[in-house]
């Protein structure tokens, strides 16, 4: 019982510390600090050392999401420096995953799935930031409004992700690295009975995470 009251109370001292840190930088450690006492505890009940068991654990609670280096955090501000303007949201999720949702009025024209010229400069941009990250993991997924039946838009949601992909391939960044998903309509983020809600829902969305 001694060997985990200690390893709360260091777990109380990390969160402490966790106060004058970024968002980012507290993500990781909190998640890591879990993992530490997990892991003091199983060592405790096992019988094992404390130090080993929570080093472990931190391991443990790092792995449980993606990392937030500071080459992901580079190529946030970058894509937020490239997307001014644009309507692109760029932001880090609770998974430390980095995210640009790209609207149709930047990405596609309705029922297209060619990349327009507006979007190929930020995709430019953002083919550089992966090249420069052999660890990246690409997830893109289409989606599109309710317009148009299933047979219409399952397959154009991924023509879609499949364009974007093609689009980084062509610029460098290893083809081993992508996903690719189509949602079709079954995902809106807006009401599909205006014009301004559909256009919110023909997008794209692009999630970079990288393994520690």
């Amino acid at each position: 019982m001694k060997k985990i009251v200690l390893s709360t109370a260091a777990l109380a001292v990390l969160l402490t510390g966790c106060a004058g840190m970024s968002d980012t930088q507290r993500n990781t450690g909190i998640g890591a600090g879990a993992g530490a006492l997990g892991g003091a505890a199983i060592g405790a009940v096992t019988g094992g050392r404390v130090g080993t068991g929570a080093a472990i654990g931190a391991g443990v609670g790092a792995l449980g999401g993606y990392l937030w280096s500071q080459r992901m955090e580079n190529q946030k501000r970058q894509m937020e420096a490239a997307t001014q303007g644009t309507g692109i949201g760029v932001t880090q999720t609770a998974n430390n995953e980095l995210k640009l949702a790209i609207p149709s009025d930047v990405s596609f024209d309705t029922g297209r799935s060619a990349i327009k010229s507006n979007f190929a400069p930020i995709l430019n941009q953002f083919a550089d930031g992966l090249r420069n990250n052999p660890r990246a993991e690409v997830r893109i997924i289409g989606h599109t409004d309710n317009t148009g039946s299933d047979a219409i838009n399952n397959p154009l949601s991924v023509d879609r992700a499949a364009s974007t992909r093609d689009y980084l391939i062509a610029r460098g960044v290893p083809s081993t690295a992508f996903r690719i998903e189509g949602r079709g309509s079954r995902e809106p983020i807006a009401n599909n009975a205006t014009d301004a809600g559909r256009a919110q829902n023909r997008r794209v969305e692009i999630y970079v995470g990288e393994r520690g």
